[in-house]
């Protein structure tokens, strides 16, 4: 492509005497230049780019991408300066993809907690409707029924919005496939970091707004920060009027429509009422609309669920899908994986299994008050909330001793392990959930997690329901050792049978 025509397609001016340099590749990784390639020099969080100038030249670079005020000797290659380029790089890989930002109705879906369920729903009910949809998120990226792999160079890597080398590809692989609705969670660091920049929303989704990422983010202000700036470029904003944070997004908001909804008697557009949770069976509520009101049964767990559809079917109706194939497709969703997924298991196990996950405080004591509902609601004999959960390493230490309180509080039966600790020692995370820890409740520490789980399972009684916390869709469990396969669900069933052989 024509540097020109490049430049151009990012909103960047093109030097005098440079348009006719041709690129033959945009790479962020001085490791992966070729001749004729377009190196962004990105100021990382570990690393500058800008210190790699000269191996990207060496190695045949044509163009440089460097940060103004940057003084650093491009040897042959053209030097194209910007304010920013990490925000810079993400406007260049849409631009080499074709611009597919804007050839595509794009549904972000952000907040803290939510985001993969609200986006999961909306996939179903758009696909029941007939829609060609995309997905983005934590579980995978998909262009109608085709998973997409991403090939990040980090095997570690686990982030729910890729970066730009691949986000802006795999929306250009959807234009090809012909999807017309892109789901797509925006997280705060996506934000923070412009990876959404050249992305105007059609339908943004805010869900809510609890501690998580603060080592990223420094404060609460921060991270709200990073939320907001994504409400400046969308043309609907959906707010879940019940959270501490939805009047702050609703001021940010730069929106042409704003709709609120609420389940618990806030003034809004968009209201629930009659709400009753059928414990691992579902819920139904009264739906009041902007146009209509209908009663309707959907097939999902956890008290969040009413909140989460409801925000689902206030995008649908501003999309234009019919009421009669919202309600449809409401009373026939899939389960969401890992989010309050049970576990099936020998049914002679008088118990019950969930696997979810929450790793913030909030969530956790959504999901065990959750889990408390059913207990209440069994026929037979009420069990007790046993739950099994740890924190990730190199992540916000601050939220460890809050879901220790948070297990305490709202659990009868408290297992603390690990989960994914990374580079941490396992055991000094669970130090930090133990301060939290009620140490008047029944309580263990099995710092090896499969161990943990065929404890649990060993342990439960009739009427119990375990919750496994914190990994949710993950296959896998990530410590100094790697990355390496864990399924919980397998581990969960091979003891159950075990127990019952």
């Amino acid at each position: 492509m024509r540097l020109e025509k490049l430049l151009s397609g990012a909103n960047i001016a093109c030097p005098k005497n440079m348009s006719g340099i041709e690129i033959t590749s945009i790479v962020t990784d001085s490791r992966l230049v070729r001749e004729g390639s377009m190196f962004i020099c990105i100021d990382g969080l570990h690393t500058d780019g800008h210190k790699f100038i000269n191996n990207a030249v060496n190695a045949g670079a044509s163009v440089i991408v460097m940060d103004e005020g940057r003084d650093e000797c491009v040897g042959g290659a053209a030097a194209v300066k910007v304010l920013n380029t990490r925000r810079a790089s993400a406007f260049l890989y849409n631009s080499w993809h074709g611009g597919p930002a804007s050839k595509l109705k794009i549904i972000g879906i952000t907040g803290t907690n939510g985001k993969t369920s609200i986006g999961l729903i909306l996939r179903d009910i758009f696909k029941k409707s007939g829609k060609r949809c995309g997905y983005i998120g934590t579980v995978g990226s998909y262009s109608l029924e085709k998973r997409i792999e991403l090939r990040s160079a980090n095997p570690l890597a686990n982030m729910t919005t890729p970066d730009p080398p691949e986000l802006y590809e795999i929306l250009a692989q959807m234009v090809e496939d012909g999807v017309e609705y892109v789901f797509l969670e925006a997280t705060s660091h996506a934000s923070a970091l412009s990876k959404l920049d050249p992305i105007r929303f059609d339908v943004l989704v805010f869900t809510n707004l609890t501690r998580d990422h603060l080592d990223f983010h420094g404060s609460m202000e921060g991270y709200f920060a990073s939320k907001a700036k994504l409400f400046e470029r969308c043309d609907t904003a959906v707010i879940n009027a019940d959270d501490a944070y939805a009047s702050a997004i609703l001021n940010a908001s730069l929106a042409k429509r704003n709709i609120l909804c609420s389940c618990e008697g806030n003034l809004s557009n968009f209201s629930a009422s009659n709400i009753r949770l059928g414990g691992g069976d579902g819920f139904s509520m009264r739906v009041r609309t902007e146009k209509t009101e209908f009663d309707v049964a959907i097939p999902l767990v956890g008290r969040f669920s009413p909140t989460n559809s409801l925000e689902a079917i206030a995008v649908a109706e501003c999309c234009g899908i019919a009421e009669g194939e919202l309600v449809n497709a409401l009373r026939t969703l899939s389960p969401v994986p890992g989010r309050m997924e049970k576990v099936n298991i020998d049914k002679r196990a008088d118990f019950s299994v969930y696997i979810d996950y929450a790793h913030t405080p909030d969530a956790l004591e959504n999901v065990l008050r959750s889990a408390r509902d059913m207990t209440l609601s069994s026929m037979t004999q009420r069990g007790r909330v046993i739950v099994l959960f740890g924190c990730g390493g190199e992540r916000d230490r601050g939220k460890r001793k809050e879901m220790g309180a948070v297990a305490s509080k709202f659990a009868d039966f408290v297992i603390v392990t690990s989960d994914n600790s990374r580079s941490e020692d396992p055991t000094e995370i669970i130090g930090d959930i133990y301060k939290g820890i009620n140490k008047e409740k029944e309580h263990i520490i099995i710092v090896e997690r499969e161990s943990a789980i065929r404890f649990a399972v060993s342990m439960a009684r009739s009427g119990d329901v375990i919750l496994l916390a914190g990994k949710g869709h993950e296959n896998y469990e990530i410590s100094y050792r790697g990355k390496l396969p864990f399924f919980e669900s397998d581990i969960v069933k091979d003891a159950v049978s075990k127990r019952f052989a």
